[in-house]
């Protein structure tokens, strides 16, 4: 649910605040599969080429490879891309990760919801109470591997997490949407 204007938001919707939380369906996820799954088809059947001595490839020439070591190692290769590529997939596919954040005034409770992998626990779900709330933290940490990210300080837990595991936010985006939350709580911003 986007976040409505001032102008447009009804006393039902200034009693909710949601935000939705970006998974395993990213651009770059999609660009990894696609890549790995045609590098691993690639690489296999050269391999299978190379033992069956049938050329299996549209472009090159895998039979004058020598099966034993180059085409099983280059087989190989294949297998594990293409074992890979069916776990992106499968990641795209569940979602792992997305979900969303909901801070409701009317039920009084913070409800934080992702998706993991299928089974038993497939839905991750956290709820407290408003009144527990503590703080909105914010985590910015630059250099070789940045981090930025925002954290519900809840009393008698650990740190919780609302933003998405993997490329940071912005830090506009998430300096605005720590405020947001914050105020929208009635709480204090850590971190700055």
């Amino acid at each position: 649910m986007a976040n409505p204007t001032a102008t447009e938001q009804s006393p039902r919707q200034e009693s909710i605040l949601r935000y939705s939380v970006l998974g395993s369906r990213r651009p770059s996820n999609y660009f990894w599969a696609v890549v790995v799954s045609i590098g691993g088809l690639g690489f296999f059947l050269a391999g299978l080429s190379s033992y069956l001595h049938v050329n299996l490839l549209p472009i090159g020439n895998p039979l004058d490879l020598v099966f034993i070591p180059q085409g099983i190692a280059i087989g190989f290769y294949g297998v594990a891309a293409l074992l890979l590529a069916t776990y992106l997939w499968l990641a795209i596919a569940w979602d792992i990760g997305g979900g969303f954040n909901e801070f409701n005034k009317e039920t009084g409770f913070v409800r934080i919801f992702r998706w993991g992998f299928p089974g038993k626990h497939r839905q991750i779900e956290v709820s407290c109470p408003l009144s527990d709330v503590q703080a909105v933290k914010i985590v910015i940490k630059e250099g070789l591997n940045p981090k930025r990210a925002l954290y519900l300080k809840i009393k008698g837990r650990g740190d919780i997490p609302l933003t998405r595991v993997g490329a940071p936010l912005p830090l506009a985006e998430l300096e605005t949407q720590g405020a947001t939350i914050a105020s929208f709580l009635g709480v204090p911003i850590e971190g700055l």
